[in-house]
């Protein structure tokens, strides 16, 4: 397993945040892992030990929202979903460091800015749309693959159709579910699964369990809003850190 003291200073927080997110407490932050882990090591074994994590994680959520999930979004969502998984194996390797830390600290910035025009705002309802919902989860399916950050642009789909929160949670879980499975196929085949990494995803596993169970938790007993707040002001102060350090890189 990693020994660096640094890395499970980054990754504790991250995986619990990521599980209480899945859990529909803070639905969306799960976004927060990689790039936070990124801090630390290479993005691109970042994504790769949290993988197998949040397939363990999959199989919580999937079994606490059982039977609850838009079966109309899913026939839009799907197809996007596995287009984008292999337009982002195909490039995966052409990305840089550089290029992927600039890519999560922007998806982190522009998931802020969506969340803030939409609470700014209250546009009609929408209704699922073969078009709309297969750009952005095509666009999800690419940004999951090269940084599990598939949440924001589902989230732009979805989030306008004001569906009842269980089912909107429900559906981003089988979503999702389907998606870090297939993904195991290609980073397979690129070779990120060293033992090193795998003996890491095997010890925080358990984190990310655990995570999903405290979102209940909070849930009962934390009012949301102030989860939201000290989360938005944390991924706000690491998509600026990955942006400076993307365009540093670059330059």
């Amino acid at each position: 397993m990693i020994s660096d003291p640094l890395f499970y200073a980054a990754a504790i927080p991250a995986l619990l945040i990521s599980g209480i997110s899945k859990s529909g407490f803070g639905s969306g932050l799960g976004i927060l892992a990689v790039p936070l882990i990124a801090l630390t090591m290479p993005a691109t074994q970042a994504a790769a030990i949290m993988l197998p994590i949040l397939c363990v994680m999959d199989l919580a959520a999937l079994w606490a929202y059982r039977g609850q999930w838009s079966r109309e979004n899913m026939k839009i969502m799907l197809p996007g979903g596995l287009t984008g998984i292999l337009v982002g194996a195909l490039t995966f390797r052409y990305v840089s460091e550089a290029g992927l830390k600039l890519m999560l600290g922007a998806v982190a910035i522009g998931f802020l800015l969506q969340r803030w025009i939409s609470a700014s705002t209250q546009p009609d309802k929408t209704r699922p749309a073969a078009g709309k919902g297969y750009f952005w989860s095509t666009l999800s399916g690419f940004t999951s693959t090269l940084a599990h950050a598939g949440g924001p642009p589902m989230s732009i789909y979805l989030l306008p159709q004001r569906m009842d929160k269980a089912l909107l949670v429900g559906t981003t879980v089988v979503f999702f579910t389907v998606m870090n499975y297939v993904k195991l196929i290609p980073y397979t085949l690129l070779g990120l699964f060293d033992g090193s990494n795998l003996a890491t995803s095997a010890g925080l596993a358990p984190l990310g369990v655990l995570g999903i169970f405290c979102g209940v938790w909070l849930r009962k007993h934390i009012p949301e809003l102030l989860f939201y707040r000290l989360c938005y002001a944390f991924l706000f102060v690491t998509g600026i850190k990955l942006l400076y350090d993307g365009v540093t890189r670059l330059s």
